[in-house]
């Protein structure tokens, strides 16, 4: 089987040249558009979040050899979540080359966030079957540098971490209202303004989750907290 223009293409920005290249089609199949000589994704999605886990957890323990393993959880969990996994996804075109049915095409599908997450992992696995763990773990943590180099900061559960100071200051848990949505029910922006009872707020906005949009809300607060404390 040989890679069209499009995969080949794809396969550079992955950074792994497949020896069987249906192992890349496969992995890039949706659910919507597999048959019974054509089959979806899913079982790669199985595996490729064992493969991207342990991974993971092997950078980590290596990394630091002083964390602990309440250090490690936060910080794995934010490198191996969906929105994590949508994110590589999107920056090396996954989305591009998905291959769907119709209606989940019409409706956004190349944009979804959870279709971007099982994809991402699928390819993960199809690399892992294609030519094994080391190479596997090699595309890994090129995709996955930057933010292995970060993952103290984007470990932090800013909601969480909100909750906490409002609790230490007799405050009782932030509100979060949504004050505003727009665009489709495929790729909704919400705005989202979380608040605290000394009246000090902060909003956020953009597409995704609910959660996420909270999220981005109760950082902007407690960064602007910080910056008067």
């Amino acid at each position: 089987m040989k890679l069209s223009a499009e995969l080949h293409a794809f396969s550079d920005r992955l950074g792994h040249e497949f020896a069987r290249p249906e192992l890349l089609v496969r992995a890039l199949t949706h659910g919507s558009i597999s048959t019974a000589t054509r089959p979806d994704n899913q079982r790669l999605e199985f595996l490729g979040d064992r493969v991207l886990g342990l991974t993971m957890a092997e950078a980590l323990f290596t990394s630091d050899r002083s964390a602990t393993e309440g250090q490690m959880a936060p910080r794995y969990n934010a490198l191996v979540k969906g929105e994590t996994c949508a994110a590589v996804a999107r920056e090396i075109g996954l989305g591009e080359v998905l291959k769907l049915g119709r209606s989940e095409m019409m409706s956004g599908g190349r944009r979804k966030e959870a279709l971007l997450a099982d994809a991402m992992e699928a390819v993960l696995a199809a690399i892992y079957l294609d030519a094994g763990l080391d190479a596997a773990r090699r595309v890994i943590l090129t995709l996955w540098a930057n933010r292995l180099a970060t993952v103290d900061q984007d470990s932090r559960d800013a909601k969480t971490a909100l909750q906490e100071w409002a609790q230490a200051h007799g405050m009782g848990p932030p509100r979060y209202v949504q004050t505003a949505r727009s665009g489709p029910d495929h790729a909704p922006e919400f705005e989202i303004t979380v608040r605290l009872d000394d009246g000090r707020e902060a909003n956020a906005t953009g597409k995704g989750t609910k959660r996420s949009i909270e999220q981005a809300a109760a950082t902007a607060l407690l960064t602007q907290i910080e910056g008067t404390t």
